[in-house]
């Protein structure tokens, strides 16, 4: 799942996580809000996503708006979903505000990229990445 409030960014992030594995159902969300509404209203595991590519500046509900009210969620919710912020800044007071959520997996600054995708394939779904990439 893609949750970031800049068409273009979601557009951008979805055409190299296609080039990296056609394979991934991409559900991209313009707003913290819609995001957590899809999440709490389609209870079957089956549509939930695996992983959470999360903005942190959006208007409204931003990324630390949309951790506090995930945290509330039902655990079955929360459990076996990766969420990675993302962000424009390398600000580290945002590091450190990011490790006080033990569901964020990373702090990582935009844009999604082919290496991002290996690393995080590698790291928490187990296959590697040569085997994914046709």
């Amino acid at each position: 799942m893609l949750i970031d409030d800049n068409p273009d960014d979601n557009f951008y992030h979805q055409i190299i996580i296609e080039k990296f594995n056609p394979a991934i159902h991409i559900i991209s969300m313009e707003s913290a809000t819609e995001a957590l509404e899809y999440l709490t209203n389609n209870k079957e595991k089956a549509k939930h996503p695996n992983l959470i590519f999360l903005d942190v500046n959006m208007p409204g509900m931003n990324g630390w708006d949309f951790l506090e009210a995930y945290s509330k969620l039902d655990t079955s919710l929360q459990s076996n979903l990766i969420i990675i912020m993302l962000t424009t800044s390398d600000n580290t007071s945002d590091i450190e505000k990011a490790k006080k959520w033990n569901f964020v997996s990373e702090f990582k600054t935009k844009p999604v990229t082919k290496k991002l995708l290996e690393d995080i394939t590698e790291k928490y779904f187990e296959a590697k990445s040569e085997e994914i990439i046709k």
